[in-house]
């Protein structure tokens, strides 16, 4: 069994008892939503996981699917995340993901996660009073180097 494979059994494992302890219906829908969010490599929308959904051939409502991702998130399975003005994104959550670093391009809205091991040290060594930390995800918004290179061929293109 390849690690992909053991992260959704645990996520399936997880979601069940967390159905079952609200007394909610384990319905096949909300385990395509499930199986789908555990095969996404990257942040996501609502929408285009929808449409990953309709693409396998299956067909679930929008609203199906938003109430889903609700119960995940609630379930600790997804994450999230709204970067500047940008419409939510979402992320599976698993032993593996942690804590980390998003890298948030403002002129085009791309994410990238990042790992930096002397601000997780730092970050994992603070302790609040009255507080636990779980996790930390840290957004650091700039230009990424698609921007900046499409910025400057306008700039150099512009001049002439």
């Amino acid at each position: 069994m390849n690690t992909d494979d053991k992260i959704t059994l645990v996520a399936t494992g997880a979601f069940t008892r967390y159905l079952k302890g609200r007394r909610l219906r384990k319905t096949p829908e909300r385990f395509i939503v499930l199986d789908k969010v555990m095969s996404m490599t990257d942040h996501f929308v609502i929408e285009s996981l929808h449409d990953a959904i309709e693409a396998d051939g299956l067909h679930l409502s929008l609203g199906t699917v938003y109430n889903t991702i609700e119960l995940l998130i609630d379930a600790g399975l997804v994450r999230r995340h709204t970067f500047g003005n940008a419409t939510a994104q979402y992320e599976k959550v698993t032993s593996i993901s942690g804590n980390h670093l998003h890298l948030v391009c403002s002129q085009c809205g791309r994410v990238k996660e990042a790992r930096d091991p002397e601000i997780t040290r730092i970050l994992n060594s603070r302790r609040y009073s009255a507080f636990r930390s779980d996790y930390f995800d840290l957004n650091i918004y700039g230009i990424c180097s698609r921007c900046q290179r499409k910025n400057r061929q306008s700039k150099s293109s512009s001049k002439k």
